[in-house]
């Protein structure tokens, strides 16, 4: 059946009642052959832009992971320069008009037209002055290299960021740790006014660009309509305040036992992470004991099994990737598609550690989603449907590693050992869940407010978010930049939802999952050991489709509903 625009279908509904059908008049013949001569451009473009595309980004690719393994100064700068000249590509105008024109032309394929348009986003968001874009990254390479350099003074000490946390993790004196968590801020005052002129620049770029400020565009450019996705965290707000409420009334209580004072007096520096992101460690079990006697090689071989077993194979990504510390390496994780096709790698620094079980489960999710994206779709298709859809796939099997089923079906962690500890298992990670949610909100909020208006009173709208969203007491008196000392702030701008949007799609997987296995199995507790039926399931409503459909197109089809923040609520939830 041709597709009609929705006035054609509206008079022929109409007409069909009133029994008469008005004839549909075939176009002209010059009309059909210039619709025609216009896919044909478009096809021709296509083909042009992906191959010089694919070139230039498998170059940046390869140079990226170069410079991640050996950290050598010549490495990074050829790799900032093959990633500039993706950007440069891609800010020619006269191409991004071209693009524009064809998008509009008709007889093209769904798939060809997503193609343009993702064409269209990545020559639309390189479109700036050279100047503008050239003062854009040097301020926020300023503000990067100051926070790489900076010390905190605390007791005559010039102190590190890592020092000052493990100080923080070990001290029981509320005073002390006060001055540590003061330490932990000091960066803030220092880097503060030049992220508020980063800001104001961003805010020219993107009014530039013909958007109302860098917020916007940053969430329209990811593909996000700003309404649909401030409605998700405002249900997410509302469906886990009680929750938070009653699980943080449970840790401040655990936690004033620890450090000898009320629960009413807990203040932010009684928490170990200097933002209350992430969950302080569990008085009642620490999951490294079901990992610490194992090699290092023996946490990748239980990942490789258990990816093995449920039909997404991961040897030949394993066999490309770089798994253990070594001089000069990258010392975080991450994944990459080299070519978006069969090269997909892993960098890690495994150690027998349950995070870096969650990490390499994690890291691998992100991989077999790469390799198992459909490869006959077009070069810029051929990519998760969003960066948060890819992080969800990576979160669901990170899970695993602090689930009890799986401890014990895949990773032989001691069974009597595992359901003894299992309720305070879940309930650690029911924190975890609870406590980065809420965090998320701060971050949302406070980023939204700071590009709408970079002049306000930052400082007292930071503690205005901490106390809607963490429910953290203010400090007395405090009026310094503490939100300056996030470097997100600089290197990663509106962003943070997306980690969010990538566990809420988690949870709605899980749910999803959980109507394939016997009836009684909760989502949350699924271990996946073992369920080939989980592997296909996945590949083929998830990873094949790519970047096929705009992401809520794709999360419904993929789950059978919209995105939602109620499968998220119902696991932190007691």
């Amino acid at each position: 059946m041709r597709t009609m625009a929705w006035w054609t279908l509206a008079v022929l509904a109409i007409g069909g009642e009133l029994g008469w059908v008005p004839s549909v008049k075939e176009a002209p013949a010059a009309e059909r052959e210039e619709k025609s001569e216009m896919a044909t451009q478009a096809r021709v473009f296509l083909k042009d832009y992906l191959d010089q595309f694919a070139r230039l980004e498998i170059r940046a690719n390869l140079a990226e992971w170069r410079a991640a393994n050996s950290g050598r100064e010549q490495d990074f700068a050829a790799a900032a320069e093959a990633a500039l000249a993706v950007r440069q590509y891609h800010s020619d105008p006269a191409a991004y008009q071209r693009v524009q024109q064809l998008r509009g032309a008709a007889g093209l394929s769904e798939v060809e037209k997503r193609s343009l348009d993702l064409a269209a986003l990545t020559f639309r968001r390189n479109q700036l002055p050279p100047d503008l874009l050239e003062q854009m990254v040097k301020r926020s390479k300023e503000i990067e290299r100051l926070f790489g350099t900076f010390r905190a003074q605390v007791d005559g000490q010039r102190l590190s960021n890592n020092q000052l946390l493990e100080r923080l993790a070990k001290q029981a004196d509320s005073s002390s740790r006060k001055t540590l968590w003061e330490g932990l801020k000091q960066v803030g005052p220092v880097v503060a006014d030049k992220l508020v002129e980063l800001a104001e620049l961003r805010n020219q770029a993107a009014e530039r660009l013909g958007f109302a400020n860098f917020w916007e565009m940053q969430i329209r450019l990811q593909e996000h309509d700003p309404d649909p996705l401030l409605a998700i965290f405002g249900e997410l707000e509302q469906l886990t305040r009680q929750p938070f409420v009653e699980m943080k009334a449970e840790l401040d209580a655990e936690l004033a036992r620890r450090f000898r004072i009320r629960p009413d007096e807990m203040m932010p520096w009684h928490y170990d992470n200097p933002f209350f992101q992430a969950a302080p460690p569990s008085e009642r079990i620490n999951l490294n004991e079901f990992y610490a006697q194992k090699s290092r090689e023996q946490i990748v071989q239980i990942a490789r099994q258990f990816y093995h077993q449920i039909g997404l194979p991961a040897d030949d990504i394993l066999r490309r990737s770089d798994l253990y510390e070594r001089e000069g390496k990258d010392q975080h994780a991450f994944c990459t598609s080299i070519n978006r096709s069969e090269d997909v790698r892993t960098l890690c620094n495994i150690k027998p550690t349950a995070e870096w079980m969650d990490t390499t489960l994690h890291e691998v999710g992100h991989a077999v989603y790469d390799v198992g994206i459909d490869r006959s779709l077009p070069y810029n298709v051929r990519q998760p449907a969003h960066t948060f859809t890819t992080e969800g796939v990576a979160m669901l099997f990170g899970a695993l590693a602090k689930t009890p089923a799986w401890m014990i079906q895949c990773a032989g962690a001691d069974e009597d050992r595992v359901r003894e500890a299992a309720a305070a298992i879940r309930q650690q990670r029911r924190r975890e869940q609870l406590i980065f949610a809420r965090w998320t909100l701060v971050m949302l909020h406070f980023e939204k407010s700071l590009y709408e208006n970079p002049r306000q009173d930052l400082n007292r709208r930071w503690w205005d978010a901490v106390e809607q969203y963490q429910m953290l007491r203010r400090p007395p008196q405090r009026n310094q930049p503490d939100w300056a000392s996030k470097p997100h702030f600089s290197i990663a701008p509106v962003y943070y939802h997306n980690y969010l949007l990538g566990e809420l799609f988690a949870a709605q997987l899980r749910h999803r999952i959980a109507q394939l296995a016997p009836p009684g199995d909760a989502a949350a507790e699924l271990s996946f050991v073992g369920r080939r039926d989980i592997g296909d399931f996945l590949r083929e409503n998830v990873f094949q489709p790519g970047g096929t459909w705009p992401w809520p197109e794709f999360v419904r089809r993929a789950t059978g509903e919209p995105l939602t923040a109620k499968y998220f609520a119902g696991e932190v939830t007691r």
